[in-house]
């Protein structure tokens, strides 16, 4: 059983910046895909980013593509991510996820249904 545990949220001004990290417990995360989601009030939860195991390639929602990275350093078992050049439209609760599609599977996945063991997430407010 994997905890995730998500930090580094905050009020931030439009064009500013944050660094958000999830931290694994319970077992390492190194053998999996992860992700990042975010829910703003009233919405659905939607895809931000997804990395790959060695943290090699990573894909992006078109809305935080060329703004957001996806990093990870699996000796630590944590999962970052840096926002860059914040717009208001990004305030949301941010989660990460754990990919658990059978290890077999390649590529990406965007699917809300494909990831496990949440975290409580992390607000970000980017005020205009």
């Amino acid at each position: 059983q994997v905890q995730l545990v998500e930090s580094g949220g905050g009020l931030v001004q439009t064009g500013g910046s944050l660094r958000l990290s999830c931290a694994a417990s319970g077992r390492t995360i190194s053998s999996y895909n992860m992700g990042w989601f975010r829910q703003a009030p009233g919405k659905e939860r939607e895809f931000v980013a997804a990395i790959s195991r060695d943290g090699g390639s990573a894909y992006y929602a078109d809305s935080v593509k060329g703004r957001f990275t996806f990093s990870r350093d699996n000796a630590k078992n944590t999962v970052y991510l840096q926002m860059n050049s914040l717009r208001p439209e990004d305030t949301a609760v941010y989660l990460c996820a754990i990919d658990v599609r059978p290890t077999w599977r390649i590529g990406f996945s965007t699917h809300l249904a494909d990831f496990g063991s949440w975290g409580q997430g992390t607000q970000v407010t980017v005020s205009s």
